[in-house]
């Protein structure tokens, strides 16, 4: 039986995993922490869920009663929104998802994943990796214990840390975007008090700062403020800086002020990166290994599920014969996705994607391409924004922005 080694045990490994053991191969997880862990993404993507489906997740994950999430409400100022639904697609797929708190979720893929033969180890750390001809040596350690074993590919999906970019020294390309992250969880108790209060809100602050709602099934609602570094105080106290930005927000301070956090504000800053290399002789890199793009839109867990289910789809091609191209169908692939995200981003923080989005007279037409792709469906080259990207969604801002001069 042929073993694979895949380190870290969130959802691009879990993913990986489960379809690696349901073809018959004895997969072992190195997983540094203690599970259940906080993370953050705790927004998904309809494309998600084709993946938890094919790899015999999805029923575990449906009867633990998370937030559905049909869809997702943009909203600039009191009078300016655009209300997402996945059910208004151009491009056929799931047309819901969930709202998790990832403690939680990824606790249960974890859970799940195990009960498909696949061995986690927690609170364990890889100690070394050698690429040998007939093979991958590798040690971590467990505890006191150190754990020495031999695979036959090796599945990086251990997140920022990444583990194999360091013993390979692959470098990280960072963006140095300069956008900042604040976020913590509240215990949504004036929820009942808001219409369309369970719905996942993208509020618009400026062109490069925005608020994140997303409400939970458990009663806590996460909350976050990103954007550009000039909204930020350096050296002042994040729970201070949290509650200040709270009041640019009209459309939600009084549901949210004055509400103790349930735990510190957090932070990160420049989180936008790219690995050199994505593969290599019997190792490829999954989910935040690869790369990172941006908070909004949600594009983690969905670019973590689908590198992870392909990455493995293409393991065990190889693995049973086949050569493959992993150029061409992974780095590839993979990389385009990022280029439809990215573009979006980019828009998004330019101000561009927020003329289009708050048009008052937006066709149905592109609002059901620009569904599909916040919905993940972002390799249907069928759908103008997949292939045109940047360039379509600038045009159309012109466009809007001459109309609304020269009305």
């Amino acid at each position: 039986m042929k073993k694979i080694l895949i380190i870290g045990a969130g959802p691009a490994g879990c993913v990986a995993a489960c379809h690696l053991a349901n073809q018959g191969y004895e997969v072992t997880i190195v997983e540094k922490s203690k599970f259940p862990r906080f993370t953050i993404g705790e927004s998904l993507l309809p494309v998600s869920m084709e993946h938890f489906e094919e790899v015999g997740l999805l029923p575990a994950l449906e009867a633990a009663g998370f937030e559905v999430k049909s869809g997702a409400l943009f909203t600039r100022g009191a009078t300016e929104e655009i209300d997402i639904s996945f059910s208004e697609y151009f491009t056929k797929g799931w047309t819901w998802t969930w709202q998790v708190p990832r403690d939680d979720f990824d606790h249960l893929i974890a859970q799940t994943t195990e009960q498909k033969g696949v061995e986690i180890h927690y609170e364990s750390t890889i100690e070394k990796i050698d690429f040998q001809k007939d093979g991958v040596a590798a040690s971590f350690r467990n505890g006191k214990e150190e754990v020495n074993d031999k695979y036959d590919f090796v599945i990086d999906s251990s997140g920022n840390a990444g583990v194999l970019s360091s013993i390979l020294s692959i470098k990280k390309v960072s963006a140095q975007s300069g956008r900042r992250s604040l976020f913590t969880q509240v215990k949504d108790v004036r929820q009942s008090q808001f219409s369309r209060s369970k719905r996942i809100t993208f509020d618009v602050l400026a062109d490069d700062l925005w608020f994140w709602v997303i409400p939970f099934s458990n009663g806590k609602t996460s909350l976050g403020f990103v954007g550009d570094a000039r909204w930020f105080e350096e050296d002042e106290d994040r729970d201070v800086q949290f509650a200040k930005l709270l009041q640019q927000s009209d459309n939600f301070k009084s549901r949210f002020e004055g509400l103790d956090y349930l735990f510190p504000v957090r932070g990160v800053e420049d989180y936008t990166c790219q690995a050199e290399q994505l593969f290599g002789d019997r190792f490829v890199m999954v989910g935040n290994t690869a790369g990172f793009i941006d908070p909004v839109f949600s594009s983690g867990v969905a670019m973590a599920t689908s590198s992870g289910l392909l990455a493995a789809k293409l393991v065990d091609r190889q693995l049973s014969g086949e050569t493959v191209d992993w150029s061409k169908e992974y780095a590839e692939y993979m990389k385009g996705a990022g280029e439809v995200f990215g573009a979006f981003v980019n828009t998004w923080y330019s101000g561009d994607l927020h003329e289009v989005f708050f048009h008052s007279n937006i066709r149905m037409d592109i609002k059901k391409q620009l569904t599909s792709v916040l919905a993940g469906y972002v390799w249907d080259t069928t759908n103008p924004f997949v292939v045109k990207k940047e360039k379509l969604i600038k045009t159309l801002a012109k466009v809007i922005k001459l109309e609304n001069q020269f009305p």
